[in-house]
C-alpha cells in the first residue's frame, strides 16, 4: 500500500520528464567532456543521445520505466493502470530499435544504473563510433 497521498503522489509523478533527465544529462556531459559532438531527441524517434553521421543511437532507459531487470519491481498501488503502461514502453523500446536498426542505425540502450560508472558507457559508445568509422573509411 502507498504510503504517500494521492495528492502528494501526483505532484512527485508530474515532475518526472521524459527528456534532459539526470542520467542523460550525466551521459552528455561526460560525452561532450570528452570532445564528442552528438545530437539530442534526434529524429522521430527522439533518440537521447543521436551521432546521425555515423548512426548511431544512444538510449538512457530509467530503471522503474523501462523494465530493468535488476531494479524494477513489483507494481502494488494501481496495477491496472501501470502494468499496462510500463509493459507499453518495453513494447515501443522493440519496436523503435528495431525500426532504427532496419534504417541502418546501431542501436546501444543503457539502464540508469550503469551511468554510476559513466566512464564505462562513454567509453563503450566511443569504441562503437571508432568501429563505424574503420567500416566507412
Amino acid at each position: 500500500m502507498d504510503n504517500i497521498t494521492k495528492e502528494k503522489r501526483s505532484k512527485i509523478m508530474s515532475a518526472i520528464h521524459s527528456k534532459n533527465t539526470v542520467p542523460e544529462l550525466t551521459l552528455r556531459k561526460a560525452l561532450w567532456a570528452r570532445g564528442f559532438r552528438f545530437r539530442v531527441q534526434y529524429s522521430k524517434e527522439k533518440i537521447d543521445v543521436a551521432f546521425p553521421a555515423k548512426k548511431v543511437a544512444v538510449f538512457v532507459d530509467g530503471c522503474f520505466w523501462h523494465g530493468c531487470p535488476l531494479h524494477s519491481h513489483k507494481i502494488t498501488t494501481n496495477e491496472s493502470y501501470w502494468q499496462p503502461k510500463l509493459e507499453r514502453n518495453k513494447e515501443r523500446d522493440k519496436q523503435k530499435t528495431e525500426k532504427l536498426r532496419n534504417q541502418g542505425w546501431v542501436v546501444m540502450r543503457f539502464w540508469e544504473h550503469e551511468l554510476t560508472d559513466v566512464g564505462a558507457v562513454v567509453s563503450e559508445i566511443a569504441q562503437k563510433l571508432k568501429e563505424k568509422k574503420r567500416k566507412t573509411a
